[in-house]
């Protein structure tokens, strides 16, 4: 007969997702100051007003329905103002759900149009992630997204087109894959940009079992949709970009495919040990997240387990859905927020230097809620006082729960840490504006300034609802400084650049990502706090190696920097 332990064991691992739990700890006295960002929920204003369709409503008879899917905020058509990319999914009954992906153009006005069938963004099913980045140095930035299916490649066409060149990219898949997380980078500095691939798990409809048909299909004892444990791993790609439109698969070569099969989502490339070099890190759901190290030679050495970043506090596994980058308390080193599910706490993980990284979640004062499963999240400073802020998007993915266990709502509201600075976070709840309290079972968010008015909006995907559009009307009267960078050595879109602000003795860091979030991707812009600064030092790492400086830059304005030429003028910005 097992143990009362060893029987707990045993039931815990037969489910399909992890189930760690950890007590959270009291919130501390408030601070009681004022928070100077105020959110403002403006989607249908906007005219984003299409649901996300994303299966059954209720129940969700297989993971694919409840994993969901990402957003961008990406400026297309290259006129200064950033536009809106939503993703969609599909149905597994009822009529053919058509065309769920939307692209909307900015109008400049607060408002977007739907341009998704000019545009030609016109394939069906089961969309999951997006990533950003000019592969071809054209100078218009390029998407690919993964799918339950078939992955794509859109091409930029540069007139507000975009060209399927998936097949003639070489990036065709012979089988169904479940494509999740993925990632522009130039891991080998050739100046072109290679592509990264995480895939979840190997799912066929026709032959995964019901809920409740497997051991790996009940949660708190209730028949749900199976998996990700009990579910074969997805196998983790990378493709070497070949200067010439096509892309060559190097998972093997390159120390990919050698690493432990992982059930990832979220993959995030930059460089975490300051060598100059980009790293990929992938959050991975119910398994060990992975990190692989670039070692300056075409190959990678996975490494997530040594460095810290693979598991929990107390070495368990977990199950792990976004990832946020940042340096949230001004050293110079990339931090990692990563958000997890209900009964768990989401980590930050603080980098001491040299991609060594420790648990600093109870230290920094974000251990305080445990309630909900956690999904897009991101390191921005909404309030500009130049300390990077945390939003974390959440929902459940078991609607049938809630009937049974009122504290699982499927719906549930946007999170808030405010950064008091000096290593401490401090929750908010209606501080920033009632709107990010609505519930929802929200997925992937893109952080931006949709409006150019010098702060960070919010757009949130919410399942079988139409997205969030969250405007950020400042009150403070704190600067800002933004910086776009564009390679000429480097890849156009500068992916890998880092961008180094010193304002008033303040050190601000931020590195230039293709896919952030959940599944998700944010404005190339990088935005920076001043607080009180009136002026900024400004020194951009370029991935080709170079370094420019540039003193005292006014506050409140963007400047787009050209690799090896300086300062340009901007498009579009008012």
């Amino acid at each position: 007969m097992l143990s009362t332990f060893s029987a707990a064991a045993a039931a815990a691992f037969s489910q399909g997702v992890v189930p760690h739990k950890v007590a959270v700890q009291p919130r501390g006295k408030r601070s009681g100051l004022p928070y100077g960002a105020h959110f403002v929920e403006v989607a249908q204003r906007a005219r984003i007003d299409h649901p996300v369709l994303y299966g059954s409503p209720n129940p969700k008879n297989y993971i694919l329905e409840s994993i969901g899917c990402g957003c961008a905020f990406i400026d297309y058509d290259n006129d200064g103002w950033i536009d809106i990319l939503m993703l969609g999914g599909s149905n597994f009954t009822g009529p053919d759900a058509g065309i769920t992906n939307r692209l909307y153009h900015n109008n400049r006005d607060g408002t977007f149009r739907d341009v998704t069938i000019e545009a030609g963004l016109t394939k069906t099913g089961w969309a999951c992630g997006v990533c950003v980045g000019d592969y071809n140095n054209d100078g218009f930035d390029d998407l690919f997204l993964t799918y339950w299916g078939q992955n794509v490649l859109y091409r930029n066409n540069g007139n507000g087109t975009f060209t399927d060149v998936t097949r003639e990219a070489g990036l065709l898949d012979s089988t169904t894959r479940y494509g999740a997380g993925c990632a522009f980078l130039d891991y080998d500095h050739d100046g072109h940009l290679d592509l990264f691939v995480s895939n979840y798990v190997v799912f066929d409809s026709t032959r995964t079992p019901r809920p409740g048909e497997k051991s790996y299909c009940y949660f708190l004892n209730t028949p749900v949709n199976c998996g990700p444990r009990g579910l074969p791993f997805g196998k983790h790609s990378l493709y070497r970009n070949n200067g010439n439109g096509t892309f060559r698969d190097v998972s093997e070569a390159a120390g990919i495919s050698t690493a432990r099969s992982n059930y990832g989502l979220t993959v995030i490339a930059a460089d975490f040990d300051d060598d100059g070099w980009p790293d990929i890190y992938v959050a991975c759901d119910s398994s060990p997240s992975l990190l692989f190290m670039n070692n300056h030679d075409g190959t990678f050495r996975e490494e997530g387990g040594v460095r810290g970043v693979a598991y929990s506090e107390d070495g368990q596994e977990q199950a792990g859905m976004g990832i946020a980058i940042g340096d949230y308390d001004g050293d110079g080193h990339l931090d990692i927020f990563k958000t997890n599910f209900a009964g768990d706490l989401p980590v930050l993980y603080r980098n001491v230097g040299k991609a060594v990284f420790e648990d600093a979640t109870r230290a920094t004062g974000l251990a305080v809620d445990n309630r909900f499963v956690c999904w897009g999240t991101g390191f921005e400073d909404f309030d500009n006082d130049g300390w990077q802020d945390i939003s974390v998007a959440t929902g459940h993915i078991y609607p049938e729960l809630e009937s049974r266990f009122p504290d699982s709502p499927y719906k549930s509201p946007l999170l808030l840490y405010r950064n008091l600075g000096h290593g401490h976070f401090e929750e908010l709840f209606d501080e920033a504006g009632t709107a990010i309290l609505t519930p929802h079972s929200s997925r992937g968010i893109a952080y931006g300034d949709f409006d150019n008015d010098g702060d960070i909006d919010m757009l949130v995907v919410n399942l079988g609802e139409p997205p969030s559009l969250f405007r950020n009307d400042v009150s403070e009267k704190n600067h800002w400084i933004k910086i776009r960078p564009e390679g000429t050595v480097s890849n156009r879109s500068a992916i890998g650049a880092r961008i180094e602000i010193t304002a008033n003795g303040m050190k601000l860091t931020k590195e230039q990502l293709s896919q952030s979030s959940f599944l998700s991707c944010n404005d190339f812009r990088l935005h920076f706090g001043l607080g009180g600064a009136l002026v900024a030092d400004v020194t951009v790492r370029w991935p080709s190696g170079q370094h420019q400086t540039f003193t005292a830059l006014k506050a409140d304005q963007l400047y787009t920097i050209k690799e090896g030429l300086g300062i340009i003028p901007n498009r579009g910005w008012k």
